[in-house]
């Protein structure tokens, strides 16, 4: 018994250990390291979920961040999927994305559901937002329902899972470091931590 209790405080120390050194670097080591389709160029992610008020909170953020983004990053978005219920949000996304229309579905999207509260989290309400944004509804069905999209939702629920994703927003650098406003302690210091990760990166890649 006492051996037993010794364990899970063991385990309880390692945890607190843990987070601490995720606090105070204001970042959390991806261990391993996972594979980027950046190229040559640092790979940046940003994980969100449409219906959540922090990733809204911080779309403002990464939106000043990217009109200084260095020309050595390359930048994407990639829905989380932590249920069932996400998956439309994440087609959605895809399909913005596979028909150039991001520029009138991310951002009004966001706002239909957080500033006027609409209830757009099913297929159907997502297509008619799409319709009601000029996007032909029978195009959005052949790509909303394609296999090219449905294996896009797969592969990020794979690397949520990589990732060990367990919240949103969260940022993903070259596959090996995660930042959060709860690592970073504040959406202004995830914009710097951001930096710093990857002038780190520029760094061993002038080494290796």
């Amino acid at each position: 018994m006492k051996n037993i209790a010794a364990n899970i405080l063991f385990l309880l120390l390692i945890l607190i250990s843990n987070q601490i050194h995720a606090n105070e670097n204001g970042y959390i080591t991806i261990s391993p390291p996972q594979p980027t389709r950046s190229g040559d160029k640092i790979e940046v992610i940003e994980v969100f979920w449409y219906a959540c008020p922090h990733c809204f909170d911080f779309e403002p953020h990464i939106s000043k961040w990217l009109e200084s983004k260095p020309n050595d990053v390359e930048f994407s978005r990639m829905p989380a999927i932590f249920r069932k219920s996400w998956i439309p949000h994440a087609k959605a996304y895809f399909t913005a994305d596979k028909l150039n229309v991001l520029d009138s579905i991310h951002t009004p999207l966001f706002d239909a559901l957080h500033k006027r509260k609409k209830n757009i989290h099913d297929d159907d309400s997502i297509k008619k937002f799409f319709v009601k944004h000029g996007v032909d509804r029978n195009i959005f069905k052949k790509v909303y329902e394609s296999d090219e999209v449905q294996d896009k939702v797969k592969r990020a629920f794979i690397m949520g899972q990589r990732y060990k994703l367990t919240g949103v927003p969260a940022v993903i650098i070259n596959g090996k470091y995660m930042v959060s406003g709860s690592t970073a302690g504040s959406f202004e210091n995830v914009l710097k931590i951001i930096n710093q990760l990857i002038d780190k990166e520029r760094k061993n890649n002038l080494q290796s």
